[in-house]
C-alpha cells in the first residue's frame, strides 16, 4: 500500500470516528486494569513499529509509533499515568528561558 493510500485510510477512519462519537456525560472513570490494558496496547504498537522498521516499511512503522504515542498522551491527559517526553537540550534551555 502506498504511503498516500495509507494516510487516506487512517484519515478516513479518524473522520468516521470523530463524526459519530459521543462524549460521555459523566467524568472518566479508569481503573488500574484498564490503564494497564492501554499501556500494553501502546507497547504492542511500539513493537509493531520496530518490526516494520526492520523490514524497511517505514510508513507503517511511523503510523505504529504514532498510535503508541497517541495512547500514551491520552493516558497522560486523563491523569492515568505520569511521564515527560524526552526533549533535546536546546529545547529544555528554551523552556527555561520563557
Amino acid at each position: 500500500m502506498s504511503l498516500e493510500k495509507l494516510v487516506l485510510k487512517y484519515m478516513a477512519s479518524a473522520e468516521h470516528v470523530l463524526s459519530r462519537m459521543e462524549i460521555a456525560g459523566s467524568s472518566v472513570n479508569l481503573n488500574v486494569d484498564d490503564v494497564r490494558k492501554v499501556v500494553e496496547l501502546a507497547k504492542a504498537y511500539l513493537e509493531d513499529a520496530k518490526y516494520y522498521r526492520e523490514r524497511k516499511k517505514f510508513e507503517i512503522s511511523l503510523a505504529s509509533v504514532a498510535y503508541c504515542e497517541g495512547l500514551l498522551d491520552a493516558l497522560k491527559l486523563l491523569g492515568a499515568v505520569k511521564f515527560e517526553w524526552p526533549v533535546k537540550k536546546k529545547e529544555r534551555k528554551r523552556e527555561r528561558e520563557k
